[in-house]
């Protein structure tokens, strides 16, 4: 007797703490417009609320609801933890239908289950009305059917009709003038677009520049030698470039040396011993570690100021000298 007594009083509480529960889970369905035109969509918002401890899983639904209201499209469930232990999860049916009418929306079932007990739940109906414009409707009935479309009439053309045609018109010329013009500059092997460019400065007005910097900058007087050469012969390098059409930039000291020794027109001896002696002494300083005397790092920027005024090409100062006195070539004699 006392065990029958505990097996009842343990399906009690199983069966009162089912229902608490279940009394827990939250369902809704519900349309954004309960009234639409036929062919016409709407969303149903269905959504379900209940303890964390509860597990629920949507039922699989058609692509129809009902007779008559049909699915377009249909979202993932989506699941929003809330406060309290709780959960609610959303999904959303965009919805039509093609018969006028009052459509009944069957409820949306849930399966849940708590510990050992399964069971399912059910959201509220819904009802959909679908209409037709009343006034077809009416005008159909009248007539028997429906009726012809009314013929076209002629309107006076107006400029604002006219202008859309008349820029097509304008875009679609510019843009074969602009594709055959890039198809003959490509065939002369020049740039599609061509922009003036800055006159270059004379090479000299760049080197002095240059040497003017390295000089403010004392950079051999703060324990940078190797650097202090390294800057005043790359000038030396980016001038003779410019000035001889030599690419010292990517020679050796000596080649750009044999260079000038085999091209003697170029420099009088004064001067050549003098670059020879500065590319020379630089290539010391910079690959075999060798330490110069102050003098020696004063005397290498006085040589490259040398250099530089003494092979420099003059700019014309007057309009009306001879051509004797105009100034010549790279390949000027210097003496």
């Amino acid at each position: 007797m006392r065990n029958l007594l505990k097996i009842a009083t343990a399906l009690v509480l199983a069966i009162f703490t089912t229902i608490t529960s279940a009394q827990e889970i939250k369902t809704r369905a519900q349309l954004d417009s309960a009234i639409i035109l036929i062919g016409g969509q709407v969303n149903l918002n269905v959504e379900i609320e209940f303890p964390d401890e509860i597990m629920i899983r949507f039922l699989e639904v058609g692509d129809s609801l009902g007779n008559h209201v049909e699915i377009i499209e249909r979202s993932k469930p989506d699941t929003i933890i809330l406060e309290e232990n709780r959960k609610r999860i959303l999904q959303n049916f965009i919805v039509t239908s093609f018969d006028t009418g009052q459509h009944e929306i069957p409820p949306f079932q849930f399966e849940f289950s708590y510990k050992d007990i399964s069971d399912t739940i059910k959201t509220n109906p819904e009802v959909l009305y679908a209409y037709t414009l009343p006034q077809l409707d009416s005008l159909f009935a009248e007539i028997g059917g429906p009726i012809d479309i009314k013929p076209l009439y002629d309107a006076p053309v107006t400029f604002k009709e006219v202008a859309p045609w008349i820029m097509g018109i304008l875009l679609g010329a510019a843009l074969i003038f602009l594709i055959l013009y890039a198809i003959k500059r490509r065939r002369n092997n020049q740039p599609i677009f061509s922009f003036p460019q800055k006159p270059k400065e004379p090479a000299h007005v760049i080197a002095l520049r240059e040497l003017n910097r390295i000089k403010e900058e004392k950079i051999w007087q703060q324990g940078k030698t190797k650097e202090y050469y390294s800057e005043v012969t790359d000038t030396l390098r980016e001038y003779i470039e410019d000035r001889f059409d030599i690419n010292a930039m990517e020679q050796t000291s000596d080649e750009t040396i044999a260079v000038f020794n085999a091209r003697r027109n170029l420099l009088p001896s004064e001067i050549f011993e003098n670059l020879k002696h500065m590319l020379s002494n630089a290539d010391l300083v910079k690959f075999a570690k060798y330490e110069p005397l102050p003098d020696e790092n004063n005397l290498l920027l006085v040589d490259a100021y040398f250099f530089v005024n003494q092979t420099k090409i003059e700019e014309k100062q007057e309009a009306g000298h001879d051509e004797s006195e105009e100034q010549e070539g790279d390949d000027v004699v210097l003496k």
